[in-house]
């Protein structure tokens, strides 16, 4: 049987992969409140939207107590960061120190709870790991892969066990 061709992205797909997911959000909700407007019930909008029922009952109920303006983002849920806004310049001097300056010698590589440990000495506060990736991700950092190839690679020994080893791995 013949599969069927993909449908070509409408105008509206093409612009929403343009957009970041709060952008994509706060579309979806302006586009809900346009359709409560014009009476649609909100199992229609949910089936429109690609959106939850529950989202669509809750926008809906809010829609209707307080209209558009009831729908604008409250802004992000939880405390406010420990951190302070003033404080994040200096973070990425100190991470350009490298490890060894902050009591890692044993090798040159930053973790994401080495990076709390130094945030917490500096400041005196206490970071989980996600809420450290979270400001280094906000600080413009990004994931790293080491650019060189480890001093202590034999290539001899990784030339063997591709030739020996991994044909046995992969016919498992």
């Amino acid at each position: 049987m013949p599969q069927k061709k993909p449908l070509p992205p409408t105008y509206r797909e093409r612009l929403l992969d343009q957009l970041d997911a709060i952008e994509r959000d706060y579309l979806a909700v302006l586009e809900a409140a346009e359709m409560f407007a014009r009476g649609m019930r909100p199992p229609q909008v949910a089936e429109r939207l690609r959106i939850s029922p529950k989202s669509a009952r809750a926008w809906h109920a809010r829609w209707r107590e307080g209209g558009i303006e009831a729908l604008r983002s409250r802004g992000p849920s939880g405390p406010s960061s420990r951190f302070k806004p003033q404080w994040r310049p200096e973070p990425a001097a100190l991470l350009e120190q490298g490890p060894a300056a902050h009591g890692w010698v044993e090798d040159q590589r930053w973790t994401l709870a080495r990076v709390a440990t130094v945030i917490g000495r500096r400041w005196h506060i206490s970071l989980s790991v996600p809420q450290t990736w979270r400001l280094l991700r906000q600080m413009g950092f990004t994931a790293q892969v080491p650019v060189h190839r480890a001093a202590e690679r034999d290539e001899q020994a990784v030339a063997t066990w591709v030739e020996e080893v991994w044909p046995v791995v992969e016919r498992r």
